[in-house]
Protein backbone atom coordinates (compact mmCIF):
# COMPACT_ATOMS: atom_id res chain seq x y z
CA UNK A 1 0.00 0.00 0.00
CA UNK A 2 1.19 3.42 -0.39
CA UNK A 3 2.16 4.62 2.67
CA UNK A 4 1.50 8.84 2.32
CA UNK A 5 0.12 11.25 -0.18
CA UNK A 6 3.55 12.83 -0.31
CA UNK A 7 5.04 9.46 -1.56
CA UNK A 8 2.15 9.33 -4.47
CA UNK A 9 3.38 12.47 -5.76
CA UNK A 10 6.64 12.25 -5.51
CA UNK A 11 6.17 9.33 -7.51
CA UNK A 12 3.95 11.10 -10.00
CA UNK A 13 6.61 13.49 -10.60
CA UNK A 14 9.18 10.99 -10.78
CA UNK A 15 7.12 8.71 -13.80
CA UNK A 16 5.77 12.33 -15.32
CA UNK A 17 10.10 12.51 -16.32
CA UNK A 18 10.70 9.35 -17.41
CA UNK A 19 9.14 8.73 -20.86
CA UNK A 20 9.70 5.71 -23.28
CA UNK A 21 12.70 5.10 -25.25
CA UNK A 22 11.86 1.95 -27.17
CA UNK A 23 10.21 0.94 -29.74
CA UNK A 24 6.93 -0.17 -27.87
CA UNK A 25 5.96 3.08 -26.55
CA UNK A 26 2.71 4.65 -28.27
CA UNK A 27 1.24 8.18 -28.36
CA UNK A 28 -2.36 7.10 -27.88
CA UNK A 29 -3.92 5.32 -24.34
CA UNK A 30 -6.96 3.29 -24.66
CA UNK A 31 -9.09 0.79 -22.40
CA UNK A 32 -10.48 1.41 -18.93
CA UNK A 33 -8.72 1.08 -15.35
CA UNK A 34 -8.85 -2.24 -13.44
CA UNK A 35 -12.28 -2.43 -10.89
CA UNK A 36 -11.82 -3.84 -7.64
CA UNK A 37 -15.36 -5.47 -8.77
CA UNK A 38 -14.13 -7.67 -12.08
CA UNK A 39 -15.80 -10.62 -12.63
CA UNK A 40 -14.96 -13.61 -11.15
CA UNK A 41 -12.25 -15.57 -13.78
CA UNK A 42 -11.43 -12.20 -15.35
CA UNK A 43 -7.52 -11.01 -14.20
CA UNK A 44 -6.56 -7.23 -15.36
CA UNK A 45 -3.70 -6.92 -17.24
CA UNK A 46 -2.44 -3.28 -18.50
CA UNK A 47 0.61 -2.80 -20.40
CA UNK A 48 2.56 0.06 -22.89
CA UNK A 49 1.12 -1.23 -25.73
CA UNK A 50 -1.53 0.69 -27.29
CA UNK A 51 0.02 0.05 -30.84
CA UNK A 52 -1.04 -3.55 -31.05
CA UNK A 53 -4.80 -4.55 -30.81
CA UNK A 54 -5.91 -8.02 -30.09
CA UNK A 55 -5.90 -9.49 -33.13
CA UNK A 56 -1.64 -9.15 -33.09
CA UNK A 57 0.91 -11.21 -32.39
CA UNK A 58 1.22 -9.80 -28.65
CA UNK A 59 -2.51 -9.71 -28.30
CA UNK A 60 -2.92 -13.02 -28.64
CA UNK A 61 -0.12 -13.76 -26.58
CA UNK A 62 -1.68 -12.51 -23.81
CA UNK A 63 -5.11 -14.17 -24.34
CA UNK A 64 -3.56 -17.17 -24.62
CA UNK A 65 -1.31 -16.83 -21.30
CA UNK A 66 -4.79 -16.27 -19.90
CA UNK A 67 -6.27 -19.17 -21.23
CA UNK A 68 -3.20 -21.21 -20.23
CA UNK A 69 -3.78 -19.87 -16.08
CA UNK A 70 -7.74 -20.77 -16.17
CA UNK A 71 -8.72 -17.11 -16.46
CA UNK A 72 -9.84 -14.76 -19.09
CA UNK A 73 -7.07 -11.95 -19.38
CA UNK A 74 -8.61 -8.33 -19.90
CA UNK A 75 -6.17 -6.48 -20.97
CA UNK A 76 -5.88 -2.78 -21.43
CA UNK A 77 -3.21 -0.78 -23.31
CA UNK A 78 -1.47 2.61 -22.05
CA UNK A 79 1.07 4.86 -23.66
CA UNK A 80 4.00 4.56 -20.95
CA UNK A 81 3.92 7.40 -19.04
CA UNK A 82 0.36 6.96 -18.49
CA UNK A 83 0.32 3.78 -17.49
CA UNK A 84 2.93 4.67 -14.61
CA UNK A 85 0.50 7.40 -13.65
CA UNK A 86 -2.71 5.25 -13.83
CA UNK A 87 -0.79 2.61 -11.72
CA UNK A 88 -0.15 4.72 -8.70
CA UNK A 89 -3.51 6.20 -8.49
CA UNK A 90 -5.43 2.65 -9.30
CA UNK A 91 -2.91 1.54 -5.75
CA UNK A 92 -4.09 4.23 -3.49
CA UNK A 93 -7.83 3.58 -4.46
CA UNK A 94 -7.13 -0.39 -4.05
CA UNK A 95 -7.76 -1.65 -7.69
CA UNK A 96 -4.49 -1.95 -9.31
CA UNK A 97 -4.46 -4.60 -12.09
CA UNK A 98 -3.50 -8.15 -11.24
CA UNK A 99 -0.57 -8.15 -13.34
CA UNK A 100 1.64 -5.10 -15.04
CA UNK A 101 3.76 -4.78 -17.97
CA UNK A 102 5.97 -1.41 -17.11
CA UNK A 103 9.36 0.37 -18.78
CA UNK A 104 12.18 -0.69 -16.39
CA UNK A 105 13.34 2.68 -14.60
CA UNK A 106 9.62 3.17 -13.86
CA UNK A 107 10.01 0.01 -11.51
CA UNK A 108 11.63 1.37 -8.87
CA UNK A 109 9.59 3.83 -8.51
CA UNK A 110 6.76 1.64 -8.28
CA UNK A 111 8.32 -0.07 -5.64
CA UNK A 112 9.41 3.02 -3.38
CA UNK A 113 4.88 4.06 -3.67
CA UNK A 114 4.98 0.21 -2.70
CA UNK A 115 2.75 -1.43 -4.83
CA UNK A 116 4.73 -3.97 -6.66
CA UNK A 117 5.00 -7.31 -4.94
CA UNK A 118 8.79 -9.23 -4.35
CA UNK A 119 8.98 -11.77 -7.35
CA UNK A 120 10.50 -14.20 -4.09
CA UNK A 121 7.27 -13.81 -2.21
CA UNK A 122 5.24 -14.99 -5.67
CA UNK A 123 7.69 -18.10 -5.97
CA UNK A 124 9.20 -16.73 -9.23
CA UNK A 125 12.42 -17.75 -10.07
CA UNK A 126 14.81 -15.37 -11.74
CA UNK A 127 17.71 -17.23 -11.31
CA UNK A 128 18.63 -17.79 -14.96
CA UNK A 129 18.35 -14.15 -15.99
CA UNK A 130 21.35 -11.75 -17.00
CA UNK A 131 22.22 -9.93 -13.89
CA UNK A 132 22.37 -6.86 -15.83
CA UNK A 133 19.58 -7.16 -17.09
CA UNK A 134 17.41 -8.01 -13.81
CA UNK A 135 19.10 -5.17 -12.11
CA UNK A 136 16.67 -2.73 -13.41
CA UNK A 137 13.85 -4.35 -11.32
CA UNK A 138 15.97 -5.16 -8.32
CA UNK A 139 15.70 -2.89 -5.36
CA UNK A 140 17.84 -3.59 -2.27
CA UNK A 141 18.92 -6.62 -3.26
CA UNK A 142 15.33 -7.59 -4.35
CA UNK A 143 14.08 -7.95 -7.42
CA UNK A 144 9.90 -6.90 -7.99
CA UNK A 145 10.11 -8.24 -11.69
CA UNK A 146 10.22 -10.05 -14.44
CA UNK A 147 11.94 -8.99 -17.99
CA UNK A 148 10.55 -9.71 -21.13
CA UNK A 149 13.37 -8.85 -22.98
CA UNK A 150 15.99 -6.52 -23.62
CA UNK A 151 16.49 -4.20 -26.22
CA UNK A 152 19.37 -1.17 -26.45
CA UNK A 153 21.69 0.50 -28.67
CA UNK A 154 24.66 -0.11 -31.41
CA UNK A 155 25.62 1.62 -34.13
CA UNK A 156 24.58 0.65 -37.13
CA UNK A 157 26.39 1.44 -40.27
CA UNK A 158 25.85 1.55 -44.38
CA UNK A 159 28.13 -0.33 -45.97
CA UNK A 160 28.71 1.62 -49.37
CA UNK A 161 29.05 4.87 -47.73
CA UNK A 162 32.60 3.04 -45.65
CA UNK A 163 33.83 0.89 -48.48
CA UNK A 164 33.25 4.25 -50.87
CA UNK A 165 35.51 6.00 -48.04
CA UNK A 166 38.27 3.27 -47.34
CA UNK A 167 36.82 2.59 -44.12
CA UNK A 168 36.96 -0.87 -42.66
CA UNK A 169 34.01 -1.24 -40.02
CA UNK A 170 36.22 -3.67 -38.16
CA UNK A 171 38.88 -0.71 -37.41
CA UNK A 172 36.38 1.33 -35.87
CA UNK A 173 37.97 -0.09 -31.83
CA UNK A 174 37.51 2.98 -29.66
CA UNK A 175 36.71 6.48 -29.94
CA UNK A 176 39.54 7.98 -31.92
CA UNK A 177 39.42 5.29 -34.66
CA UNK A 178 35.91 6.35 -35.14
CA UNK A 179 36.11 9.72 -35.58
CA UNK A 180 38.68 9.07 -37.92
CA UNK A 181 36.34 6.97 -39.60
CA UNK A 182 34.07 10.37 -39.85
CA UNK A 183 36.61 12.56 -41.16
CA UNK A 184 37.46 10.17 -44.09
CA UNK A 185 33.43 9.67 -44.77
CA UNK A 186 32.90 13.68 -45.17
CA UNK A 187 35.97 14.16 -47.07
CA UNK A 188 34.74 11.79 -49.22
CA UNK A 189 31.60 13.69 -49.86
CA UNK A 190 29.16 11.91 -47.26
CA UNK A 191 27.41 12.26 -44.21
CA UNK A 192 28.77 10.66 -40.81
CA UNK A 193 26.44 9.92 -37.85
CA UNK A 194 23.26 10.59 -36.82
CA UNK A 195 21.85 10.18 -33.13
CA UNK A 196 19.50 11.62 -30.44
CA UNK A 197 20.13 14.63 -28.40
CA UNK A 198 16.68 15.68 -27.93
CA UNK A 199 16.06 16.94 -24.15
CA UNK A 200 14.13 14.17 -23.39
CA UNK A 201 15.15 10.63 -21.77
CA UNK A 202 15.91 9.17 -25.53
CA UNK A 203 19.29 12.20 -25.24
CA UNK A 204 19.75 10.75 -22.45
CA UNK A 205 18.93 7.12 -23.40
CA UNK A 206 21.51 7.98 -26.40
CA UNK A 207 24.15 10.05 -24.43
CA UNK A 208 24.88 7.12 -21.73
CA UNK A 209 27.13 4.83 -23.97
CA UNK A 210 29.21 7.63 -24.36
CA UNK A 211 29.50 8.77 -21.01
CA UNK A 212 29.39 5.42 -19.28
CA UNK A 213 32.12 4.61 -22.26
CA UNK A 214 34.39 6.56 -20.75
CA UNK A 215 33.96 5.75 -17.30
CA UNK A 216 31.38 8.53 -16.08
CA UNK A 217 29.53 8.19 -12.73
CA UNK A 218 26.15 9.19 -13.19
CA UNK A 219 26.85 10.65 -9.36
CA UNK A 220 29.55 12.65 -10.92
CA UNK A 221 28.34 14.23 -13.81
CA UNK A 222 30.66 17.37 -14.11
CA UNK A 223 33.66 14.96 -13.52
CA UNK A 224 36.67 14.98 -16.24
CA UNK A 225 35.18 11.29 -17.93
CA UNK A 226 31.83 12.75 -18.04
CA UNK A 227 32.89 16.01 -19.82
CA UNK A 228 35.10 14.09 -22.01
CA UNK A 229 32.42 12.56 -23.52
CA UNK A 230 30.41 15.80 -24.18
CA UNK A 231 33.32 17.40 -25.53
CA UNK A 232 33.12 14.14 -28.01
CA UNK A 233 29.49 14.68 -29.51
CA UNK A 234 30.63 18.51 -29.70
CA UNK A 235 33.60 18.15 -31.90
CA UNK A 236 31.62 15.67 -34.42
CA UNK A 237 28.95 18.43 -34.10
CA UNK A 238 31.63 21.12 -34.68
CA UNK A 239 33.23 19.60 -37.25
CA UNK A 240 29.92 18.67 -39.35
CA UNK A 241 30.48 15.22 -38.57
CA UNK A 242 26.85 15.25 -36.82
CA UNK A 243 24.00 17.22 -38.08
CA UNK A 244 23.31 20.44 -36.06
CA UNK A 245 19.39 18.73 -35.67
CA UNK A 246 20.61 16.05 -33.32
CA UNK A 247 19.27 18.68 -30.78
CA UNK A 248 15.59 17.88 -31.87
CA UNK A 249 16.70 14.52 -33.49
CA UNK A 250 13.75 12.07 -31.43
CA UNK A 251 15.29 7.86 -32.12
CA UNK A 252 12.65 8.07 -34.74
CA UNK A 253 13.70 10.94 -37.08
CA UNK A 254 17.29 10.07 -36.45
CA UNK A 255 16.33 6.80 -37.99
CA UNK A 256 14.55 8.23 -40.68
CA UNK A 257 17.96 10.34 -41.63
CA UNK A 258 20.10 7.49 -41.75
CA UNK A 259 17.45 5.66 -43.66
CA UNK A 260 17.91 7.96 -46.53
CA UNK A 261 21.31 6.55 -47.42
CA UNK A 262 23.82 9.13 -46.83
CA UNK A 263 25.01 8.60 -43.79
CA UNK A 264 27.69 6.10 -42.34
CA UNK A 265 26.73 5.48 -38.93
CA UNK A 266 23.25 5.43 -36.60
CA UNK A 267 23.19 4.90 -33.40
CA UNK A 268 19.74 3.29 -32.34
CA UNK A 269 17.99 0.40 -31.18
CA UNK A 270 17.10 -3.07 -32.10
CA UNK A 271 13.37 -2.19 -32.64
CA UNK A 272 15.13 -0.73 -36.30
CA UNK A 273 16.10 -4.51 -37.57
CA UNK A 274 13.17 -4.72 -39.38
CA UNK A 275 13.52 -0.92 -40.42
CA UNK A 276 17.07 -1.58 -41.60
CA UNK A 277 16.51 -4.54 -44.29
CA UNK A 278 13.58 -2.07 -45.85
CA UNK A 279 15.96 0.62 -46.26
CA UNK A 280 17.46 -0.47 -49.46
CA UNK A 281 21.39 -0.42 -48.99
CA UNK A 282 23.77 -3.09 -47.37
CA UNK A 283 24.27 -2.73 -43.57
CA UNK A 284 26.11 -3.72 -40.80
CA UNK A 285 25.96 -3.27 -37.14
CA UNK A 286 28.79 -2.69 -34.45
CA UNK A 287 28.75 -2.12 -30.56
CA UNK A 288 29.29 1.17 -29.63
CA UNK A 289 33.22 1.71 -28.73
CA UNK A 290 34.07 2.58 -25.35
CA UNK A 291 36.97 5.64 -25.36
CA UNK A 292 39.40 3.07 -25.07
CA UNK A 293 38.48 0.47 -26.73
CA UNK A 294 36.06 -2.32 -25.87
CA UNK A 295 32.37 -2.33 -26.03
CA UNK A 296 31.08 0.60 -24.06
CA UNK A 297 28.00 -0.37 -21.41
CA UNK A 298 25.14 0.63 -23.23
CA UNK A 299 21.69 1.61 -21.12
CA UNK A 300 19.00 -1.42 -21.09
CA UNK A 301 15.87 -0.75 -22.51
CA UNK A 302 13.18 -3.09 -22.12
CA UNK A 303 9.94 -3.98 -19.98
CA UNK A 304 9.27 -6.30 -16.51
CA UNK A 305 6.16 -8.06 -15.57
CA UNK A 306 5.23 -6.74 -12.22
CA UNK A 307 2.55 -7.94 -9.73
CA UNK A 308 0.98 -4.87 -8.10
CA UNK A 309 0.07 -5.47 -4.26
CA UNK A 310 -3.70 -6.67 -3.84
CA UNK A 311 -5.58 -6.96 -0.55
CA UNK A 312 -7.24 -10.46 -1.98
CA UNK A 313 -3.62 -12.30 -1.52
CA UNK A 314 -5.63 -15.44 -3.28
CA UNK A 315 -5.60 -13.97 -6.27
CA UNK A 316 -1.33 -13.98 -6.48
CA UNK A 317 -1.43 -18.28 -7.47
CA UNK A 318 -3.02 -17.54 -11.15
CA UNK A 319 -0.80 -14.39 -11.29
CA UNK A 320 2.40 -15.95 -10.73
CA UNK A 321 0.84 -18.50 -13.73
CA UNK A 322 0.18 -15.17 -16.16
CA UNK A 323 3.57 -13.76 -15.38
CA UNK A 324 5.32 -17.60 -15.66
CA UNK A 325 3.48 -17.80 -19.03
CA UNK A 326 4.22 -14.14 -20.86
CA UNK A 327 8.06 -14.90 -19.48
CA UNK A 328 8.43 -18.32 -20.58
CA UNK A 329 11.15 -19.72 -23.07
CA UNK A 330 8.64 -20.33 -25.99
CA UNK A 331 7.10 -16.77 -25.81
CA UNK A 332 10.67 -15.40 -25.09
CA UNK A 333 11.60 -16.54 -28.41
CA UNK A 334 10.23 -14.82 -31.01
CA UNK A 335 12.32 -11.92 -32.05
CA UNK A 336 10.23 -10.66 -35.29
CA UNK A 337 6.79 -10.11 -35.28
CA UNK A 338 6.10 -9.47 -31.16
CA UNK A 339 8.73 -7.17 -29.66
CA UNK A 340 12.03 -7.41 -31.48
CA UNK A 341 13.55 -7.98 -27.52
CA UNK A 342 16.87 -9.63 -27.11
CA UNK A 343 15.13 -11.96 -24.13
CA UNK A 344 17.39 -11.88 -20.97
CA UNK A 345 18.34 -15.79 -20.49
CA UNK A 346 21.30 -16.93 -22.22
CA UNK A 347 19.53 -20.06 -23.02
CA UNK A 348 17.29 -18.17 -25.28
CA UNK A 349 19.86 -15.81 -26.87
CA UNK A 350 21.35 -18.58 -28.45
CA UNK A 351 18.05 -19.88 -29.96
CA UNK A 352 17.30 -16.35 -31.12
CA UNK A 353 20.58 -16.16 -33.30
CA UNK A 354 20.53 -18.96 -34.39
CA UNK A 355 17.18 -18.23 -35.96
CA UNK A 356 18.15 -14.50 -37.05
CA UNK A 357 22.27 -14.37 -36.93
CA UNK A 358 21.53 -10.71 -37.09
CA UNK A 359 21.00 -10.71 -33.55
CA UNK A 360 24.09 -11.23 -32.37
CA UNK A 361 26.25 -7.62 -32.22
CA UNK A 362 22.64 -7.04 -29.84
CA UNK A 363 23.24 -10.12 -27.77
CA UNK A 364 26.62 -8.49 -27.54
CA UNK A 365 24.69 -4.96 -26.44
CA UNK A 366 22.85 -6.38 -24.13
CA UNK A 367 25.53 -8.69 -22.34
CA UNK A 368 26.96 -4.96 -21.88
CA UNK A 369 24.21 -3.30 -20.74
CA UNK A 370 23.25 -1.81 -17.39
CA UNK A 371 19.73 -0.45 -15.94
CA UNK A 372 19.59 3.18 -16.09
CA UNK A 373 18.21 2.52 -12.10
CA UNK A 374 20.58 0.20 -10.81
CA UNK A 375 23.47 0.49 -8.63
CA UNK A 376 21.73 2.20 -6.12
CA UNK A 377 19.99 4.71 -8.02
CA UNK A 378 16.36 4.51 -8.29
CA UNK A 379 14.19 7.30 -8.24
CA UNK A 380 16.92 9.19 -7.96
CA UNK A 381 17.44 8.50 -11.94
CA UNK A 382 14.98 11.26 -13.34
CA UNK A 383 16.92 14.02 -10.91
CA UNK A 384 19.76 13.10 -12.75
CA UNK A 385 19.10 12.35 -16.04
CA UNK A 386 16.66 15.72 -16.72
CA UNK A 387 19.90 18.07 -15.83
CA UNK A 388 22.02 15.37 -17.99
CA UNK A 389 20.76 15.80 -21.14
CA UNK A 390 19.62 19.90 -20.56
CA UNK A 391 23.61 19.69 -20.42
CA UNK A 392 23.78 18.26 -23.81
CA UNK A 393 21.76 20.44 -25.27
CA UNK A 394 23.55 23.46 -23.89
CA UNK A 395 27.06 22.55 -24.98
CA UNK A 396 26.19 21.01 -28.52
CA UNK A 397 24.23 24.41 -29.18
CA UNK A 398 27.44 26.34 -28.28
CA UNK A 399 25.29 28.48 -25.07
CA UNK A 400 27.94 26.65 -22.85
CA UNK A 401 30.83 24.57 -22.89
CA UNK A 402 30.95 21.06 -21.89
CA UNK A 403 32.80 21.65 -18.23
CA UNK A 404 30.41 24.76 -17.66
CA UNK A 405 27.20 22.74 -19.17
CA UNK A 406 27.84 19.44 -16.73
CA UNK A 407 28.82 21.56 -13.84
CA UNK A 408 25.39 23.59 -13.91
CA UNK A 409 23.89 19.81 -14.15
CA UNK A 410 25.89 18.60 -11.30
CA UNK A 411 24.53 21.11 -9.00
CA UNK A 412 20.90 20.92 -10.35
CA UNK A 413 20.83 17.19 -9.83
CA UNK A 414 22.20 17.28 -6.12
CA UNK A 415 19.29 19.75 -5.60
CA UNK A 416 16.90 17.65 -7.15
CA UNK A 417 17.54 14.82 -4.59
CA UNK A 418 16.74 16.85 -1.83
Amino acid sequence: MISTRRTLVAALAAIGTLASVTACGGSSSGGSSASSGAPKGTYAFWDPYPQFDASSDWGKRVTACGTQAGVTLKRTAYDTTDLGNKALLAAQQGNAPDVMLVDNPVVSTLVEAGILTKTSDLGLDTSAIQKNIIGAGTIDGASYGVPIGANTLALYYNKKILSAAGVDPASVKDWASLTAALEKVKAAGKKGITFSAINTEEGSFQFLPWFWGAGGDLTKLDSAKGVAALALWKQWVDKGYAPKDVLNNTQTTSWQEFATGTYAFSENGTWQLGNADKAGFPYGIINIPGQNGGSAPVPTGGEFVTVPVQKDTGRYAVSKKIVTCLTSSANLLPTDTTLAYVAPTAAVQAEQVKQNPKLKPWVSAVASARGRTSNGLGTKYPTISQPMWTAVQAALSGSKNPQSALDTAQSAAEKGKG
